[in-house]
């Protein structure tokens, strides 16, 4: 929703493979169905990712330098507001890890 999916209909528009990186299947398969209904463009995909959690950062990270030949463009969007106030089960606060620590390490990791 948002500003990610708006950059994503963005993209899908100019024909560029997308991948939606979401925490919700159900919400993310929604968005991609609509983003291609609305482009015609096929390749738009989902893929599940949480930047909460650090594990879920590098499974992400191992699946698309596995799967894609190339990234050209990295949109890091996620965020949370800071309350309530919670740890992740990794043991980190969850607004640092989800608005800063995820995207850095998902960033550094698709580097290469």
């Amino acid at each position: 929703a948002g500003i990610g999916k708006c950059v994503a209909m963005d993209l899908a528009r100019r024909n560029a493979r997308t991948i939606l990186a979401c925490r919700s299947r159900e919400r993310g398969q929604a968005a991609v169905e609509e983003i291609r209904a609305t482009t015609g463009n096929p390749a738009v995909v989902l893929r599940l990712l949480d930047t909460a959690s650090l594990a879920s950062v590098r499974a992400f990270a191992s699946a698309v330098l596995r799967e894609e030949s190339r990234l050209d463009v990295l949109v890091n969007n996620a965020g949370v507001t800071g309350l309530p106030f919670a740890i992740t089960s990794e043991g980190l606060e969850q607004t640092f890890a989800t608005n800063y620590l995820g995207p850095f390490l998902l960033t550094n990791l698709l580097l290469g």
